[in-house]
């Protein structure tokens, strides 16, 4: 495809909205990460901010889907196919109008140039009766119904706050390098944390090129919170890109970091350098990998289905199934039986995944402390979390949407930790 901003004769920024539509094909027919797919989607733009305007289109229809259909089925006779270029093209050109505060004019004039033929007046026609007619999006989004009846099911009311949460991007937090720094005046949730507003230039920062802090949810700061100060050997395992591992360094264990992918190494290489946190970095699979010695703690960063992570990556929504999630739980349950090997006698093991899913949480601690006596669990306690997030009854942590909703809200984990007995 010729790299150019715009094909002859078309509207200028026809080519961000076209690299939005093949991002939209990417995640919904194809089922790719959002994040994976923009590269290749946006390979014929020039610059960052048409690759920036594309992301945020494509972001934007995710987080309003099931509304944004729900308007276009409300203008059309006959129901358009799931995957039908017109949708998507709808899709687009609504998300900007009502998501993005676009004008209407420009909207429509960049999307038509993506459909050819009868469906070019087809969603002409559409979009001018939607426009003519006023329509907004509701306050609060519609979960797809599939995500919403397994959340449902297991979280009660809380999956009200995810339709909340998922309403507009979220606030950003830095985890600091030293607890002392007071390079940011923003709020803290937590002992050596920040938090400033969604769409902050994270690389203009204060502290940024001096490597004082890194970018890092609240609730994905927990983990090695439990873990705390220690002088030991520590693992990190499953560990790109990265904050889990700067966590531990900055508190004085000597860290080796496991990661099978090198091209997620490569932010673990690239956050080293830039906050010059000493850490070792071991590109394998860690079903495969053996360390030298035991550990003194051990993470487990499992892959997971991501789902609590959906405030910031929407296409979660939309790739996480019921397939997905048992094969992740049978993985997470593989990786933590082998890393409970590597702990050394008295020493901690800390499981914890970035899900919302009962399977790769509460069920999977359940079955890995009946299956491992010599593990005993190891309760959190409220000095070790953020004011606002409690233990469970068991001794977990479980971050839901509506916690912290006041102060922004903080993304859906899992953690729960033992101690290996001394003998």
């Amino acid at each position: 495809m010729a790299r150019d901003m715009t094909r002859a004769g078309e509207p200028l920024g026809t080519a961000a909205r076209r690299a939005a539509l093949r991002l939209l094909d990417a995640v919904l027919r194809r089922g790719e990460p959002l994040e994976s797919a923009l590269g290749l989607a946006t390979r014929a733009l020039h610059g960052g901010p048409d690759r920036g305007l594309a992301h945020a289109i494509a972001a934007e229809t995710l987080r309003r889907l099931p509304d944004l259909d729900a308007l276009i089925d409300s203008a059309t006779r006959n129901r358009l196919p799931d995957d039908a270029k017109a949708r998507f093209v709808l899709r687009i050109a609504l998300a900007q109008v009502l998501g993005l505060g676009t004008p209407p004019h420009a909207a429509i004039s960049t999307v038509l140039p993506l459909v050819d033929g009868g469906p070019r007046k087809l969603v002409h026609g559409v979009f001018g009766t939607l426009m003519r007619g006023g329509v907004t999006l509701p306050e609060v989004p519609t979960l797809p119904s599939a995500v919403a009846g397994r959340w449902r099911a297991a979280w009660g009311e809380d999956v009200a706050a995810a339709a909340r949460a998922i309403a507009a991007p979220p606030p950003i937090d830095l985890s600091l390098a030293d607890p002392a720094w007071d390079g940011i005046d923003a709020p803290s949730l937590a002992p050596a944390h920040r938090r400033v507003p969604a769409g902050s230039a994270v690389g203009e920062l204060p502290g940024y090129d001096e490597g004082a802090w890194w970018v890092q949810d609240i609730a994905a700061s927990i983990p090695a919170r439990l873990i705390g100060r220690g002088d030991g050997v520590a693992l990190d395992l499953c560990a790109a890109p990265g904050g889990k591992t700067l966590q531990l360094a900055a508190a004085g264990w000597r860290v080796t970091a496991v990661d099978a992918s090198e091209s997620r190494a490569a932010r673990l290489e690239e956050n080293r350098a830039r906050t010059r946190l000493p850490f070792d970095i071991a590109i394998a699979d860690v079903l495969g990998w053996q360390p030298p010695a035991p550990a003194a703690a051990v993470l487990v960063d499992a892959p997971c289905s991501a789902t609590g992570i959906f405030r910031r990556h929407p296409d979660v929504l939309y790739r996480a199934h019921d397939a997905m999630v048992a094969e992740m739980a049978d993985v997470q349950a593989r990786i933590l039986d082998r890393a409970a090997q590597w702990v050394a006698p008295g020493g901690v093991l800390v499981y914890a995944t970035c899900s919302l899913e009962r399977a790769e949480g509460e069920d999977q601690a359940t079955r890995f402390a009946a299956a491992h006596p010599g593990f005993t669990p190891l309760p959190a306690t409220a000095d070790e979390l953020p004011a606002g997030i409690p233990a469970t009854p068991e001794g977990w942590v479980r971050t839901l949407p509506g916690m912290l909703e006041d102060a922004g809200g903080c993304d859906g984990f899992f953690i729960a930790r033992w101690r290996r007995a001394l003998t």
